[in-house]
């Protein structure tokens, strides 16, 4: 199968690399200024899992080659609009889209721009980032990436993706229920983004401070009854599951908001916060807790203007 990667970044860049590395038929879908960089000094991994170097195939918006079987689609959200310009024309009738954005509000953008039978779900549990010269470092034990049809059949098409992703060194996982691990991690990414955010500190000095848990737990009920009175398909216990696993949670973890912030780059805000405060309004749900944190990060996209 041909495959595009929209992006060679921190998530692209990395789930593109093992494919390859695997020897999988992998194109980088990215900007000149990027290609540039990858066609000087190839494409870098550094992972427990193994590092990779190698010299990516490369394609710029301009270019004109034919569509590809499976797009890996990894662009910020806020970014989405220009991603479904640049895919346009390397997407045909038979193309698969598996979008790992986090959250849920850009699917029916993605249904209405290409049809609904062309898109998948998909989501990834990973921590990586680019250090100051461009290469890809992979922070954490974890790198899967979930996939599987919306609606939850196992498709003739899902497990030829499957096949095509099972020789690599990350983990590539079909999944029956899709929608719900998507809302299980908006759930988890929401409330760390928000407390790193809010807090300006990694998860361990907000854990173990005084009335930390407590606060951890009252933001993740918080959410989570937006999403059930939403209809949302979690699960009974997923925030006993969330609370349960955070003392795992190394000290030092930052969300990829929070390390943003840091930077002062463009955050999801509005895709991941903002949409569940939508949400709540259209119900009429009180959410302080949300409503504080969405709140910081408006203070701060303000400052960046």
């Amino acid at each position: 199968m041909r495959i595009l990667v929209l992006g060679a970044g921190g998530i692209g860049g990395y789930f593109g690399g093992r494919l390859a590395e695997g020897g999988q038929n992998v194109t980088f879908l990215v900007r000149s200024k990027r290609k540039s960089y990858l066609e000087r000094n190839g494409l870098s991994i550094h992972s427990e899992k193994g590092d990779y170097h190698f010299n990516p195939q490369l394609i710029t918006r301009k270019d004109r080659v034919k569509p590809f079987d499976i797009v890996l689609l990894s662009s910020k959200s806020y970014h989405l609009e220009h991603a479904l310009e640049d895919l346009t024309p390397f997407v045909n009738g038979n193309t698969v889209i598996i979008p790992l954005l986090n959250g849920i509000a850009h699917l029916p953008k993605l249904q209405s721009t290409f049809g609904e039978n062309k898109i998948m779900g998909g989501y990834c549990v990973i921590e990586t980032t680019l250090n100051p010269v461009g290469e890809i470092v992979h922070t954490s034990p974890f790198d899967k990436l979930f996939f599987g049809e919306l609606n939850g059949d196992q498709s003739e098409r899902a497990e030829q993706i499957a096949q095509a992703f099972s020789n690599t060194k990350a983990e590539f996982i079909l999944s029956s229920n899709i929608q719900q691990g998507m809302w299980h991690k908006y759930l988890m990414i929401t409330v760390l983004s928000s407390l790193t955010t809010l807090m300006h500190a990694p998860i361990g000095p907000i854990r173990d401070s005084v009335g930390g848990v407590d606060f951890i737990e009252s933001l993740y009920n918080e959410v989570a009854s937006i999403m059930r009175t939403h209809s949302a398909p979690i699960s009974d216990n997923i925030v006993d599951q969330y609370m349960k696993s955070l003392p795992k949670l190394s000290y030092h973890f930052k969300t990829s908001m929070q390390r943003d912030m840091e930077k002062g780059l463009n955050i999801e805000a509005d895709h991941l916060q903002g949409y569940l405060l939508n949400l709540a309004a259209s119900y009429q749900l009180n959410a302080p807790l949300l409503t504080t944190v969405y709140q910081n990060q408006k203070v701060y996209k303000e400052m960046l203007q």
